[in-house]
């Protein structure tokens, strides 16, 4: 693995994982969505687009996705998708440190056989 390739890697599990702990964030703001009519869905929409949260998750999500289609024009598809699975490992940090939610001790245990798992596909 190259560094540019290491760099990006980076940049996509961070900005994807990033991205969607932004959005839970502003959607925790929001709460549940219970109504499904066309116009509360609007309506919430509206009120989401005034985040703050949901601009930067629009951001980290748009940085992720183009660093993915650059780790793929330069790597492997058999490397680049096992080795964004350390999304898991670093959204299980970021709930944790980052939304006080509680991991379960399964949780994390999964979260460990992750990290062997792309161990491994990188060592290859």
């Amino acid at each position: 693995m190259t560094i540019r390739t290491a760099i990006f890697l980076a940049i996509t599990v961070l900005a994807n994982t990033g991205g969607e702990i932004a959005v839970t964030r502003a959607m925790k703001d929001f709460g549940e969505v219970r109504n499904f009519r066309l116009g509360a869905l609007f309506t919430l929409l509206g009120r989401a687009f005034h985040a703050g949260w949901m601009w930067l998750a629009i951001g980290l999500l748009t940085l992720g996705f183009f660093s993915l289609l650059t780790l793929l024009s330069w790597a492997d598809v058999s490397f680049v998708i096992p080795a964004t699975a350390l999304s898991y490992v670093v959204g299980g940090l970021g709930a944790k440190l980052l939304l006080g939610e509680r991991l379960s001790p399964a949780r994390w245990a999964g979260i460990v056989l992750v990290s062997v798992g792309v161990a491994l596909v990188c060592a290859g």
